[in-house]
């Protein structure tokens, strides 16, 4: 069974705390704070590892990076905390906690999913000319952590679509080395199989895409849960049986068709080559007419009608060139080749700006029973880090939110000295 979707849990390694530390050594006069940094939390990284076929095995769907170390005295910095690697298959798709799009296709490509905490300084980073010996330091902040779902999209030139026992299967076997399951019955093919179509000079990868029925795009049978893996696709192969029986080649093509264009994504827009199948059971002259007169009636809509029998072999050749005619050169060069690190790759990173709303980034807000609430991320994540049960830490906190505009903030709301503020879930008198 294809594991091609997972929700999984991940979580930042929490900073450790800054040091609270004074140099004392005989003969050392005035030796001062020494406490150093703690080292920040570690991080939860997605890895393109080409071993992985899809998510199956990772086994685990919680994911937690190790905290950072706490600062020592004597300016020693914490270790900082061990990040965790997620191995995953190359197609993986996402989206980061913070909203940052994951496309993961070449090996060696990593991304960051949940970042860790920032270490605390040490009471030595709080030294000033009029505070000399500071007696506080900073807390390491808590690391991101939530739930992301990731989803695998197969890397594939040609998608080969069309409604059950049309003959996918066989043509793949046919085309490529791959040995997908072949029988006389519906949905024999129960995930998507891939294989790879060898030329001289080059070579482009075909996926079997389970076949569609009429409501895929809304749930209904197999195909609508692999439809996604057509996303990537840069031709479509439409594989269509002109010999069942009780049916009608031109309806089932449609209805195909209707479904790519409900799912979105732009599938109905892709290069497309009309396979007429089990060419063997009218007779090749008889195939060549029907591939004719669909040529005809498609028109424009389509590249090339070709009429194939996977029995015989017939049109196959013919099949072959038109596909990688289709297949533009550097389509294929995204396919590389397992365990090769991927040349020239521009994902290095990437980078979220974020600018501060409001007034400074914060807003203030004066609450029915006589309190007032401070709202802002870098508000919360200032008291966050300081213990506030030393007045020394409340001093210097006190600081800060005069020096960023709090204080003024809370005098135009009406604040006076010794009324109740709120931060987030702390309440506390404020003088």
């Amino acid at each position: 069974m294809l594991h091609d979707r997972i929700r999984i849990f991940v979580e930042g390694g929490r900073g450790g705390d800054g040091c609270v530390s004074f140099r004392r050594e005989a003969h050392v006069p005035r030796g001062g704070p020494d406490g150093g940094d703690g080292g920040a939390g570690g991080r939860v990284v997605l890895a393109c590892d080409p071993s992985r076929r899809d998510f199956g095995a990772l086994g685990a769907s919680h994911f937690r990076a190790g905290a950072g170390s706490h600062g020592e005295g004597s300016n020693k910095k914490g270790a900082r905390g061990k990040d965790v690697r997620i191995p995953v298959p190359p197609g993986t798709l996402g989206s980061t906690l913070e909203g940052l799009e994951i496309d993961l296709t070449s090996p060696g490509q990593e991304a960051v999913v949940a970042r860790g905490g920032r270490g605390g300084k040490g009471n030595r980073r709080f030294t000033t000319s009029v505070r000399q010996a500071p007696r506080f330091s900073e807390k390491g902040t808590q690391g991101e952590s939530g739930w992301i779902e990731l989803r695998l999209a197969l890397l594939a030139e040609v998608g080969l679509v069309g409604q059950p026992n049309a003959g996918k299967s066989s043509l793949l076997a046919r085309l490529t080395a791959a040995r997908p399951k072949v029988a006389d019955y519906p949905f024999t093919t129960l995930e998507p199989v891939l294989g790879t179509l060898e030329a001289d000079d080059r070579q482009i990868v075909i996926a079997d895409i389970p076949g569609l029925i009429e409501g895929a795009a809304e749930g209904q049978g197999l195909g609508h849960e692999f439809l996604a893996h057509v996303e990537r696709c840069s031709v479509l192969a439409h594989v269509v049986d002109p010999t069942a029986p009780e049916t009608d080649p031109r309806a089932t093509y449609e209805a195909v068709r209707t479904e790519l264009s409900g799912y979105g994504a732009g599938l109905d827009g892709l290069p497309e080559v009309v396979v007429l199948s089990k060419a063997d059971l009218v007779g090749d002259r008889e195939a060549e007419r029907l591939a004719t007169d669909w040529a005809a009636s498609l028109g424009n809509r389509v590249l090339a009608v070709v009429a194939v029998s996977s029995a015989t072999g017939f049109g196959l050749d013919r099949l072959k060139t038109t596909l990688l005619g289709a297949v533009p050169e550097e389509a294929v060069e995204v396919s590389t080749a397992p365990g090769t690190p991927a040349e020239d790759a521009e994902f290095e990173g990437e980078y979220a700006v974020y600018r501060p709303a409001g007034e400074g980034g914060f807003s203030v807000t004066a609450e029915g029973d006589g309190s007032f609430r401070i709202e802002g991320r870098g508000i919360e994540s200032l008291f966050e880090r300081f213990d506030l049960g030393n007045p020394e830490a409340l001093a210097y906190l006190e600081s800060r939110l005069r020096e960023i505009g709090v204080i003024a903030a809370l005098e135009r709301a009406g604040f006076e000295s010794g009324d109740e503020v709120r931060v987030g879930e702390l309440e506390f008198d404020l003088h």
